[in-house]
Formats: C-alpha cells, sequence, structure tokens
C-alpha cells in the first residue's frame, strides 16, 4: 500500500467510524421507549419527546453527512469540522455537568472515539491538503 492510498483510508475510515457513532442516536426518532434505552433516563413528557426525537434526527443527518465524506473529498473540511464542533461541545458540557449516569458515560466515551477519530483524520486531511500528496490519484468515489 502507498503512502497516498494509506493517507486517503485513513481519512475516510475515520469518517466513517465517527459518522457512525453519530448515526447510533437516530433510533431514538422512533420513541420515548427507545431514547429511554439510550439515555438511560424518562422521556414521557410530550415536550422532551420531541426535542430529544428530532436531536435523534439531526444527528442521524450529521453521521451521514460525516459517511458521505468519506467518499467525497470536497465535503471533508465542512464534515471534520462540524463533527469535532458536535463531539468537542458535548464533551465539554458533560465535563461541566458532571455526575450523568452509565448510558451517558456510555455516550461520552462514543464521543472521546468520535473525538480522537475526526482529529486523526483532519491532520491527515490537511496533511494531504498542505502536500499534495493525492494531487495526481484519482479519489474515491
Amino acid at each position: 500500500m502507498t503512502q497516498r492510498s494509506l493517507v486517503r483510508y485513513v481519512i475516510s475510515a475515520t469518517l466513517v467510524v465517527a459518522g457512525l457513532i453519530h448515526v447510533l442516536p437516530l433510533s431514538g426518532v422512533l420513541g420515548s421507549e427507545r431514547l429511554a434505552s439510550l439515555y438511560g433516563l424518562s422521556f414521557n413528557e410530550p415536550n422532551l419527546a420531541i426535542l430529544m426525537r428530532h436531536r435523534a434526527v439531526l444527528f442521524g443527518l450529521l453521521g451521514l453527512f460525516l459517511i458521505v465524506a468519506a467518499f467525497r473529498p470536497m465535503l471533508r473540511t465542512a464534515a471534520f469540522i462540524a463533527g469535532l464542533i458536535s463531539v468537542v461541545s458535548f464533551l465539554c458540557i458533560a465535563a461541566i455537568v458532571g455526575n450523568y449516569n452509565e448510558q451517558i458515560r456510555r455516550v461520552v466515551t462514543a464521543d472521546v472515539i468520535a473525538f480522537v477519530c475526526l482529529l486523526a483524520g483532519f491532520v491527515a486531511h490537511r496533511y494531504v491538503q498542505s502536500t499534495g500528496v493525492t494531487k495526481h490519484a484519482p479519489e474515491m468515489s
């Protein structure tokens, strides 16, 4: 495997992993019971259920965007920035608030993994942009 193809693989793989992590909460759109199993909280109050189900849709959209960007180089910078803003903001809020339950701890762990992937992928992406490593090679589509 050449350096060029290895770097492209790493960039795509990091986006796919982060995308899959962001798609997982999409199942919450199915209802309060699914939200409760994801977060270990009751979502019987209709307003909260509406907000959280909509949040599930937004995470699904972000996750799909990250996955599409894995195969569309022109979208990668925006995808990395959006993904990093998402995970860093959640991790900061979780750290500031603290005292969260086991299900939220799993979300924190997943976001730490997503952060590492997105940061590594973004560094590789910036490397490619600055060195032109993939300039003459066909991109993944």
